[in-house]
């Protein structure tokens, strides 16, 4: 892993809490907040997949953003706007008004649903960045948009000094290594959790996830014994995480996490439609989780 940079850390990928008529939630949205950042986190991330933010209009987008950063009190966390649409424009309007807000950093999935070329993505990519001039982590999700980030990727983005870090959500660790090697100053996140040792292991550099949300120790301490070296201790932790996302995978990732996460006092209500609710048997077998 290389040296710790002032973006390398642990970022919970923020849940959104919506009421009984799939409304964001405001007041327990600033509970959320409110809970989250007394944790060691280094940053949140706003807005992404976890917090269902393609299921939302621009403009709630842009209400989350408003909601989490006016509520944000401890100025050590580094809030991350996720800006990523299949619309260039679109895109870049987010990410003026995160900016406005006083978003430090902004972050983009690449343009999906169409077949975009590589040229049309480093271009959206490279227009995003000279239009809102913000620190950019580059959201690397092949399985969302159809386009895996490579090196030969990296090393042309990354001569705009703009683009400070990638976001991997991939079980692709060999190119997670590769980016690394051909830029070894940037911050490279992990973003699936049940191989974040492994992407720590093979150089990510901090991590991007929804689990952390509810299990925030043993993230934080797979991390920390990473760095110290005690990589007993880090796996041990690891296979913790393992088993309680092998339950949630079975029953459905974040409906399950927003369960887990209403047992801490705050309200997430159901996740928007299309997603179903969890029946009983997914709640009774929820409630046998040891959260931290």
């Amino acid at each position: 892993m290389n040296s710790l940079n002032v973006y390398d850390g642990i970022y919970p990928a923020l849940l959104t809490p919506f009421d009984s008529n799939e409304q964001i939630n405001h007041t327990e949205l600033k509970k959320m907040v409110k809970y989250l950042e007394k944790l060691p986190f280094k940053g949140f991330y706003v807005g992404g997949s976890t917090g269902e933010a393609m299921l939302m209009s621009y403009e709630e987008r842009k209400s989350l953003f408003k909601t989490v950063i006016e509520n944000l009190s401890n100025n050590s966390i580094l809030p991350i706007a996720h800006i990523g649409a299949p619309s260039t424009i679109t895109a870049i309007d987010m990410g003026l008004y995160a900016k406005s807000l006083g978003y430090p950093i902004v972050s983009a999935v690449a343009p999906y649903y169409y077949p975009f070329k590589v040229k049309e993505i480093m271009d959206y990519y490279r227009v995003l960045s000279q239009k809102i001039g913000l620190p950019f982590v580059i959201y690397n999700y092949p399985g969302a948009s159809n386009y895996a980030l490579n090196s030969e990727a990296v090393l042309d983005l990354f001569k705009d000094p703009n683009f400070i870090g990638i976001k991997h959500t991939s079980y692709d660790l060999f190119s997670l290594r590769n980016f690394r090697e051909v830029k070894p100053e940037i911050s490279i996140f992990n973003g699936f959790d049940e191989v974040l040792l492994g992407g720590l292991s093979m150089g990510a550099s901090g991590g991007i996830g929804s689990t952390y949300n509810i299990i925030p120790n043993t993230i934080i301490g797979i991390y920390e014994s990473f760095l110290k070296g005690d990589i007993n201790k880090a796996s041990s932790l690891q296979n913790k995480a393992c088993e309680m996302i092998n339950v949630l995978i079975k029953y459905g990732v974040m409906p399950s996490e927003k369960y887990l996460l209403s047992k801490k006092d705050i309200d997430m209500g159901n996740c928007r439609r299309p997603f179903s609710k969890l029946d009983k048997e997914a709640m009774d077998k929820l409630d046998l989780l040891v959260l931290d």
